[in-house]
């Protein structure tokens, strides 16, 4: 039986900080901002797919080992990205994807910085401040 993208959103949705979304006006699945999966929408991909964030080496991996259900265009070519045919792909696999695809993105996710405090100068230094404009 096919996957719908309905399976595609349990799995990820029950990952730690995942959130559904939209990405180019499909759904999307994202992990603080940053694109994970969403549905393949550039007309090269075939109708059905998903788009998969994983690493270079990941996806030469997954394109050698199961080309029926993994597959790549020119278009996401360049970019760390497989392409998934829903109708193809077992469920299990696709948690565990989806698995890859999270580690993925929360590895090259740049650390959350902590916004700078202001200083708040004394009534004296503002006055000295103003004064020596």
């Amino acid at each position: 039986m096919p996957v719908a993208f309905e399976t595609v959103r349990k799995i990820a949705l029950a990952l730690p900080g995942v959130e559904e979304t939209t990405a180019y006006g499909s759904p999307a699945l994202k992990v603080h901002g940053k694109l994970m999966a969403c549905i393949a929408i550039n007309r090269s991909a075939e109708p059905g797919s998903l788009m998969v964030r994983v690493d270079f080496d990941d996806r030469a991996e997954l394109l050698a080992a199961d080309p029926d259900v993994y597959y790549l265009t020119d278009h996401y070519a360049p970019y760390n990205a497989v392409l998934v045919r829903l109708s193809r792909v077992n469920p299990d696999v696709l948690r565990d994807l989806l698995g890859i695809a999270h580690k993925f993105v929360t590895r090259n996710a740049p650390a959350t910085k902590t916004p700078k405090r202001r200083k708040v100068l004394s009534t004296s230094k503002r006055s000295r401040a103003k004064k020596s404009q």
